[in-house]
């Protein structure tokens, strides 16, 4: 990637993570329990080698051996307390940071489904899978364990110099000497975990993406004989993922050993000063044994807190991924609309009636191509500049000046050859993408004063390529019904002619379908999606060639049963063969974007125009593929 991308300006991470802090209040009680367990399992732990201290002590002066018994007892009663103490923190707080990251993987699953096509072109699959994985492992750490440790550290360590310097304040100085350089540390190798843990995800991002595209079109890979050079790709992108963890791991060696070694110059000064306070008399050996184990305690919260640093950094990286998702807007589509439509003409229901579909001068292009930079992020094309700093251009109008009306209850025909605009007319009409001008409006109410969920409750889509579910047949038939039920499913399929189709697989109805539909043929899987766009029985039924992988017999056939299910619905059909579209009400001819013929069959056909060539064009395929 060139120098001029300019990336979007990084979130502080005290910001990013301070975004965790809703998702603690519906288990405020159990966090304060969990906290409160830290605390008094800190406390009891300090406890300990006092009660050793006084023990030892009373040994030297003679103490008796009901004396010393009583004493291991409490010392064993406050351990146990301290342990169980221990477990429920363990149990309350992690169990929380599991249901923190629940709540943010299904906030941000439900950001998602609200967000446009024109968002989504500038994402990459395997981005967002490693966004919705891998990051939100880095957030639940931080999430719970190191809340947890870190309130640990601090506690632990504090009881422990409480301890030490009511033993002696002088060895308890002299001992904390060594620790002044622990900020310095801190702050200088936190910032270089956060950038090299978010150069680890960032390349984790690409190493998901190339697995993902590779699985998915593993038949193309294998059909142009690319598994070597895809193989050798991936090895790349591995060993740019290993030397991003490298880097960290190096700086995660040079990280902890740093804190040990603080704690170790300490206990070296204990033993020198320490001994010599001993042999003086100002300390005694019961507080010289105690001070050695709490400076061995403040060791592991010095230790920890590298640790827990360690872990704060990367949330961060990670959680300023994951607002990138749980902050997205779509781009161009917005629901803002609050209008209603009127009753439908032809029926008062919801299996009644059609609605007029009108475009209004309508000119469209999709929205400009995003320039991904080599840390692998989509970046906003407002931030995006040409190397002498201007904007770069708009892509090309894909519709322009487009005006049409098909009454309640019609059948409009779309034509044109590849490129000419037809599936992108289509995808107005449920506002997957907004025109940039002119109006699309359904029984004269502009689509955009809509309620998304309104307007496409009216509809009834199916698009080109056809997309199934993973699932059972019947529940991709039925997808989208609150209670579909096995007349409404099989009267979808005899109209698809899929009936043959359902009781030649192994469980008819209750077949599971492999991922995408890939046990189906090209066909069966239109033929599937068609079924499920009727079983909804939609006012408005969009077919975008939507029988192009179909047989020209069994199209014929589905068209016949199409002509009665669609009675009275109205219905835009888009298809690269006239035999699709010859019965239609009104028939329009794209080319480049605009409309360039239009009427019915018979008037095209008298023409002799555009509609003609298609027409002949495809009467030359049919005769050569007869012969």
């Amino acid at each position: 990637m060139n120098g001029t991308t300019r990336a979007l300006p990084p979130m502080p991470a005290r910001r990013a993570l301070r975004r965790l802090l809703p998702y603690y209040h519906p288990y405020r009680w159990q966090v304060a329990c969990g906290l409160g367990s830290v605390v008094l399992a800190a406390f009891l732990a300090s406890v300990i080698p006092s009660l050793l201290q006084r023990g030892v002590d009373d040994i030297r002066a003679g103490a008796t051996v009901n004396t010393i018994l009583r004493l291991g007892g409490v010392m064993l009663i406050t351990a146990v307390a301290s342990g169980v103490l221990r477990f429920s923190m363990r149990l309350l707080l992690n169990s929380i940071s599991r249901r923190i990251e629940t709540d943010l993987r299904h906030d941000i699953f439900s950001r998602l489904s609200t967000l446009d096509a024109s968002w989504y072109a500038r994402w990459r699959t395997g981005d967002l899978m490693a966004r919705l994985t891998n990051d939100l492992g880095a957030v639940r750490m931080a999430a719970g364990p190191a809340v947890m440790y870190l309130v640990n550290t601090i506690f632990g360590a504090l009881f422990a110099m409480i301890m030490m310097v009511r033993i002696s304040p002088l060895l308890t100085a002299v001992a904390l000497l060594p620790m002044i350089g622990l900020p310095i540390l801190m702050l200088r190798l936190g910032r270089l975990v956060h950038d090299r843990f978010e150069a680890v995800q960032s390349q984790f991002s690409q190493l998901t993406t190339r697995a993902q595209e590779n699985l998915s079109g593993v038949r193309v890979v294998r059909a142009y004989r690319q598994e070597q050079a895809e193989t050798a790709r991936f090895v790349t992108l591995g060993d740019k993922y290993l030397a991003a963890n490298m880097r960290l791991a190096k700086l995660n060696g040079v990280m902890n050993p740093g804190f040990g070694l603080l704690a170790g110059l300490g206990g070296a000064v204990t033993i020198g000063v320490g001994g010599r306070l001993l042999i003086q008399g100002n300390v005694t050996v019961g507080g010289y044994v105690a001070f050695g184990i709490y400076l061995a305690q403040l060791t592991w919260p010095l230790i920890a807190l590298g640790w827990t640093t360690n872990l704060f950094q990367r949330a961060a990286a990670s959680m300023t991924r994951v607002l990138e998702l749980l902050d997205a807007k779509p781009l161009s589509v917005q629901d803002t609309g609050v209008a209603s439509l009127p009753v439908a003409v032809g029926g008062t229901d919801a299996q009644q009636g059609g609605r007029t579909v009108e475009f209004r001068h309508v000119s469209f292009r999709y929205p400009r191509p995003v320039i991904v930079s080599e840390d692998g992020a989509a970046r906003d094309a407002n931030y995006e500049h040409t190397p002498d700093g201007a904007p770069p251009a708009e892509s090309r109008w894909i519709l322009r000046d487009v005006s049409f009306r098909i009454a309640a209850g019609g059948t409009l025909a779309i034509v044109g050859a590849t490129g000419s605009g037809k599936s992108a007319l289509m995808d107005l009409i449920p506002r997957f993408f907004d025109p940039q001008e002119g109006q699309v409006l359904l029984d004269g109410v502009d689509i955009r004063e809509l309620p998304i969920g309104a307007l496409r409750a009216e509809l009834g889509y199916v698009p080109q390529e056809a997309l199934l579910f993973s699932e059972t047949v019947g529940e991709n038939i039925g997808y989208g019904l609150e209670a579909p039920d096995r007349e409404r499913l099989e009267h979808a399929t005899g109209i698809a002619q899929l009936r043959d189709t359902i009781a030649s697989l192994p469980s008819g109805f209750e077949t599971r379908l492999g991922e995408r539909g890939i046990n189906l043929s090209g066909g069966q899987k239109q033929r599937t999606a068609l079924a499920r766009a009727l079983a909804r029985s939609p006012r408005v039924v969009l077919l975008d060639d939507a029988l192009s992988a179909v047989d020209t017999q069994t199209e014929a056939a589905i068209l016949h049963e199409l002509r009665t299910a669609l009675q009275g619905r109205t219905a835009l059909i888009t298809s690269h063969r006239v035999s699709a579209v010859r019965d239609a009400d009104h028939i329009l001819v794209l080319d480049d974007g605009r409309i360039v013929e239009q009427g019915t069959h018979e008037e095209l056909v008298r023409l002799g125009g555009r509609y003609t060539q298609l027409l002949q064009r495809q009467q030359l395929l049919e005769a050569i593929e007869a012969a």
